[in-house]
């Protein structure tokens, strides 16, 4: 059953370059401890005949069917268009010139 130490949880906030007070040092390591013996119960639990899964629920995808249809007209796709021009979107400029 490992645990954590002051020391590694002192190590893991400098690598993540985060400044632990000594409350959170020790709850931090209780913290990280019960995940810890939480992953070690499943590790006990899981046995070679079960199957690994993602979803205990088998998904599906509900799908339409891809059925082939007309594509819309140039001027159909622009009719709802607030500002087109030379048979295109109008879109305002977000970028400067660079």
């Amino acid at each position: 059953m490992p645990t954590f130490t002051r020391e590694e949880i002192m190590h893991l906030g400098n690598l993540a370059r985060i400044a632990l007070t000594e409350g959170e040092i020790d709850r931090m390591r209780g913290e990280l401890n019960v995940i810890a013996d939480s992953i070690n119960m499943v590790q006990e639990v899981a046995t070679e005949d079960v199957q690994p899964t993602a979803n205990p629920v088998p998904l599906e995808a509900y799908l339409r069917p891809d059925v082939a249809a007309k594509p819309l007209t140039q001027e159909q796709a622009l009719s709802g268009a607030p500002v087109k021009e030379h048979g295109m979107f109008v879109a305002p400029q977000i970028l400067g010139e660079e």
